[in-house]
Parts: structure tokens; sequence; C-alpha cells
């Protein structure tokens, strides 16, 4: 052996000496031949007489490992027990006594054989979930590929560009502001015009991926990877209608207001059709929601004020206004008292400071610097305004659930009433004691866990804002105490076409807005008069409030920030 090295045992090497020392001991041939009677007639679980072994007995295991002949100490008699691999009778009738060493044969030995299943009743089961929406066999692709590229024919070298694609839009079978999403979706803004050849090419994927109208939107407007729509998503498609759509004509003239009007809608999109919270609009989302036929709506529909669920002018005017009343300095940004001056104080501190704790607002900035942005004032001035839609309960409830356990507590709507209780108090009005007003609010709700409030039983409950305005919003409190209670019923039981409670308010907010701004606007010869509806928005919208943008206008790209507005004094563009 060379100096330096080390003699270690093999380990296989013995191991396989003591395998063939074992294999040839008669006990263990035995047992084999058993093994092999029992595989050839499985029906017979006793071993013959003959064998030499007890009949249910297992072998005995050895308390040591046994040895080599010629290495036994003197005196005893023969080689040791051996080692078992498998029973000698049935596992089921004797006792469980692990060996050292077990092979393959044993295991297959004590494997029942397992018995083919009986066939399904029902070999194939059809398909009933479809993400992407259910397959419609009466699509033509080929004919709808050659209305197509008739299309394209009639542009100059066959491409299209931004102006064309309403006639795009309408060979692909498409609502005509769908021409914004297949111009970019094609990549059209790289080059300013779409070819024939790659619209073509992404329009037959989308026919063959996509078999609704939900599928087809958001694979136009998601950005490469992901199968569900951010906010950044929606700008390319909101720039188009604005600069489109004829009810909004007037805003080419204020283009600095074309992004405050878009983040109004996409907020107005997200409050109405994420309904999980998440700030993702699925497929499936956007199926359950009616955007889509506010989209198709805004071809018949000229005047942009008649739809109110998203695209509403005036709605925005009303909105901004009341956040411009509240930014006293200016920042775009509003903290807990710029808030609280909403509506006369209406609202409680508490609530101001759940509002501001992050528990229905997204960003940096309210964690931070302890202020909410524009967007985030949307949420809460429509949510504030209409208290009987599901987003705006969900709003509420979010702020009252301290614990975040998922239900309201005796303690929690204490903790809020306390403040109103205070404030009634500072204006010499008797307060409620808090056990009779927690009788009326269970009276009311009807909750079907004693002792808490979940969501679903205010969602159930059709006098939600009764609820919501008891605990934290003065004013609101007090009208609701003079009306009758069966006014408040006849109020909740309306069904029909009629107003929501935020269309109510955004219209006689924005008659008071246009009267002030009518009276503040006197002519030269010392006679007011009714300015004209385009003169009222831009003479409103030129004032002080252009002097500081949201973010900065979008590009064809849509690279807007919804949520950092705020920006230096030198970066400013001179108007």
């Amino acid at each position: 052996m060379p100096p330096g090295k080390v003699l270690q045992p093999v380990l296989k090497m013995k191991v396989d000496e003591l395998f063939l020392y074992w294999l040839s001991e008669a006990s263990t041939q035995r047992m084999l031949q058993d093994c092999l009677r029992r595989i050839k007639a499985p029906g017979r679980d006793q071993p013959t007489p003959g064998d030499g072994e007890q009949p249910g007995a297992w072998p005995t295991a050895p308390l040591a490992a046994p040895r080599p002949s010629g290495l036994e100490p003197p005196g005893t008699p023969g080689p040791g027990p051996a080692l078992p691999l498998g029973a000698a009778s049935s596992p089921r009738n004797a006792p469980h006594v692990r060996g050292t060493r077990r092979s393959a044969g044993t295991r297959v030995v004590q494997t029942r054989k397992e018995e083919p299943l009986p066939p399904a009743t029902s070999q194939s089961i059809p398909t009933f979930y479809f993400p992407r929406g259910r397959p419609q066999d009466s699509v033509n692709v080929d004919a709808v590929i050659s209305k197509i590229e008739s299309t394209f024919a009639r542009f100059p070298h066959e491409r299209a560009t931004m102006d064309d694609m309403g006639l795009v839009a309408k060979a692909c079978g498409c609502p005509l502001y769908w021409k914004g999403p297949l111009f970019y979706g094609a990549g059209g803004e790289r080059t300013g015009s779409v070819s024939v050849h790659k619209f073509v090419a992404m329009w037959r994927k989308i026919l063959q991926n996509c078999h609704d109208d939900a599928a087809k939107f958001v694979h136009l407007l998601m950005s490469p990877g992901c199968n569900y729509l951010v906010q950044e998503d929606f700008v390319p498609f909101l720039q188009d209608v604005v600069n489109t759509h004829p009810g909004l004509s007037f805003l080419k003239e204020a283009s600095e207001f074309h992004s405050r009007y878009i983040t109004t809608v996409i907020q107005r999109i997200f409050y109405a059709v994420n309904r999980s919270w998440s700030g993702r609009i699925t497929c499936a989302e956007l199926r359950r929601s009616s955007f889509l036929q506010n989209v198709a709506l805004l071809e018949e529909e000229a005047d942009i004020n008649q739809l109110t669920e998203f695209f509403s002018y005036e709605h925005f005017y009303v909105i901004y206004c009341k956040f411009w009343e509240l930014d006293t300095d200016h920042d775009l940004l509003i903290d807990a008292d710029d808030l609280a001056r909403h509506n006369d104080h209406a609202l409680s501190t508490k609530m101001i400071d759940r509002i501001f704790s992050g528990a229905v607002t997204r960003g940096r900035k309210v964690q931070k610097e302890g202020k909410i942005s524009y967007a985030d004032f949307v949420w809460f001035l429509i949510s504030e305004e209409d208290k009987k839609t599901p987003t705006s309960i969900e709003y509420w409830f979010r702020c009252m659930d301290l614990d975040g356990d998922g239900a309201l507590s005796m303690f929690e709507l204490e903790y809020f009433y306390e403040e109103q209780c205070r404030r009634l108090d500072s204006m010499a009005i008797e307060a409620l004691p808090f056990q009779d007003c927690l009788c009326q609010m269970l009276d009311l709700v009807k909750p079907r866990t004693e002792g808490k409030i979940t969501l679903q039983d205010l969602k159930r409950c059709k006098l939600a804002n009764v609820f919501f305005d008891t605990f934290f919003n003065i004013e609101k409190y007090l009208d609701h105490e003079q009306k009758e209670q069966i006014s408040l019923l006849r109020d909740g039981d309306s069904g029909g076409p009629e107003l929501s409670d935020w269309e109510k308010y955004a219209a006689e907010e924005y008659d008071i807005l246009v009267a002030e701004e009518t009276v503040g606007e006197p002519w030269e010869d010392g006679f007011e008069a009714e300015l004209s509806p385009v003169e009222q928005k831009l003479s409103a919208l030129r004032s002080p409030l252009a002097q500081r943008p949201f973010f900065e206008a979008p590009s064809p790209l849509g690279a807007v920030d919804l949520y950092e507005y705020a920006c230096g004094d030198e970066d400013l563009e001179p108007l």
C-alpha cells in the first residue's frame, strides 16, 4: 500500500458476503420455496406440514448479525436464526415483527393484486369552464378576415392610421370605440399605422383564442404576459374617447384636463367593475359588469352626460370641483384636516382616521405623508354620497371593521357611536343611548348571527345607508331621524330605472356649481346672462386649476402614473 494512504473497509463487499451467506441457509431455502408455492397457488394461505415451520408463526429475527462459517464461537450449535424477508404465514394472522432487511420478492407476496375499477358511468365530462368565453361554431374566421382585408384595401398601401380604425372596427364586428384598443393591440403606436398583414395575424389569433367580447377586450388592452387589466391599460382607450367623442369636443380647447377626466373615468371603472378590490380587472369581472355595454353606447349617444355610469363629464366636473374646494394648498393631495371640511364637517374624526389608515386606499402617499390623492377621493366621494351600492357598503364596512375579522362587533359600533353622542350633545340635541340605538340597528339589519353584523347582513339590508350614517355622519343621521320609517322603507324598496343616490347628488351639485359660475361671471354691459355649457365648463376649468396638472398628459403609449401627481413648480410648462 502506498505510504500515506489510509486503509478503508469496502462496505458493499461485506454486505454481499453476508447476503450470500444468508441465502445459503436451509431455513432461507425453505422460506423461498414456500413463497414460490404461495405465488403459484394464491388461494393457499398456510404452509405445508413438511415445511418445518409452525403455522401462523413468523421466523424470529436474530439479536445480532449472523457470522460466516468458521467464525462462530466454540460451543454454539451452528449458525444463528436467519434474517426473514417475509412472513411464512398470512400477515393478517401473525404479529408484525419487522426484520432488518427485505427484498422485492417479499413485497410481491404481501401486496394484494388490485382488481380493475369498473368503468365510469360517463366516459367524458363536457367542458363547463370557459375563462376566455364559450367557443361558438357559428363564427366564420375566414369570412371575417376576408372582410378586414377588403377594408384595408381601401387605405393607401393597405395601412390603417388611427383615423381609419373606425372602419376596421366595424369590419371586425366590434363597437366603434374599440378602434383605439384595436390600433394599439396591433402595435400601431410604434409606427403610426397598422399593416393589413400584422392586423390580420393579430385578429386571427384573438378569434381563435378569445370567444366573447370580454376576453377580446382584455386581450387587446392587457400588458404582455398578463391576463388582466390594470389602471394604466385603460389610458390609450380613454384618450381616444376624449379625442373623438362629439360630447367631449369642447375639451380640445383644454387639453390640460384630458388626463384629469381620464383619471376620473378609470377610478369609476374600477369602482364598479373590480369587485375583488385587487386592482386588476379580469375577464370574469368585465363579463359580469355593464362596462362593455356602456362602451357600445358611446357610439349611439352623442351626449356624453347621458352615460352616467362611467363617462359623464358632469360627474367628473362635480368630483373635481369638490376636490379642489378641499385642496386649499393646491398640491393635489389632501390630508385629514382637508377631508374633515367635506360637507361642513359631517364625518366623524374617527372615521376620517380610518380612511387615512389604509383600509380603503392604495398607494404610498397615505402611509408616508398621511395624504390621499385625487384617485382615492373619487372612491370616497361616490361611497359617501351613495351608501347603497355593493362597493360603497364594502368601503364603509372595511372602515368600521377595526380588527379586520370580517364582522362588526358591538364594541366597534360603540366605538364610532361615542363620538356621534358627543357631537349631538355639543349641538344641544339629546342623543339616543347606545343600547337603544343598538336595538334599532339590529332590528334594521337583522343579522343572522347574534352579537355581530357581517358584510352579507348589510348587503341584504335595504337601508345600509341609514346604518352607516348613524355611526359616523352627523348631518345625514339627523336627516334620517326626521324622516319617518315608512318613507325610508319606501325609498329602499323603490325599483325601476330611478336615479341612484349618486346620480341625484351629482345632478344637484352640478346645477349649483353652474349657478354659482353664472353669478360670478357678469357681462360687460352690467347684465348677467347664463353662459353656454361649453363656456361654463371651460371658464371654471381655466382658473388656477390649470396651473398644476395631475400628471403628465398621456402619451400615445399611455405612460401615466395615476398616483404620483405631485411635481415641482419648475417642471410646469407655461400656459
